[in-house]
C-alpha cells in the first residue's frame, strides 16, 4: 500500500472513530396510561450497533430493560415500559447506552418520570361507576 493511500486509509478511520455512534437530539419519557413511554430522536447514526435502555429508582443501580435497533440517520424512537411498577413512592431514572460496532459506547443524559399518582384502576372500581 502507498504511503499516500494508507495516510488517507487512517484519517478516514480517525473521522469514522470521532462521529461514531448518533447523533441524539432528544431524549424524553412521560406517563401513558399504566405505562411510561422513552423516546428519542437521532441525527447521524453511524457505526450504530444498538440502544439499550437502562432504568433504575433512587433505591437500586441501572438495569437494561430493552434492546433497540437502529433505524438509521434522522429516526424516531419510542418504547413502552409496560414493567415499571406503579407504586406513589418510586421515582424512575432512564437513560440510553448507545453502543457501537466496534463495542464501545456512551450514555445519554437521565431522565427522570415519576408514575401517575391517584386512585389505581380495579375490576372493583370500574364496576362501581357503572352503579
Amino acid at each position: 500500500m502507498k504511503k499516500g493511500y494508507f495516510v488517507f486509509f487512517l484519517i478516514i478511520l480517525f473521522v469514522i472513530t470521532i462521529f461514531a455512534g448518533a447523533d441524539l437530539i432528544n431524549f424524553n419519557g412521560y406517563n401513558q396510561g399504566e405505562d411510561i413511554k422513552i423516546e428519542w430522536q437521532t441525527g447521524k447514526e453511524i457505526n450504530l450497533k444498538h440502544f439499550i435502555i437502562e432504568r433504575k429508582t433512587t433505591e437500586s443501580n441501572y438495569s437494561e430493560i430493552a434492546t433497540i435497533q437502529p433505524k438509521g440517520d434522522n429516526s424516531f424512537y419510542s418504547y413502552l415500559d409496560e414493567t415499571a411498577y406503579k407504586q406513589n413512592d418510586f421515582v424512575f431514572i432512564y437513560r440510553l447506552k448507545i453502543e457501537e460496532n466496534s463495542g464501545t459506547y456512551s450514555y445519554s443524559r437521565a431522565i427522570t418520570v415519576s408514575p401517575v399518582q391517584g386512585v389505581k384502576r380495579t375490576w372493583g372500581s370500574i364496576k362501581a361507576m357503572f352503579r
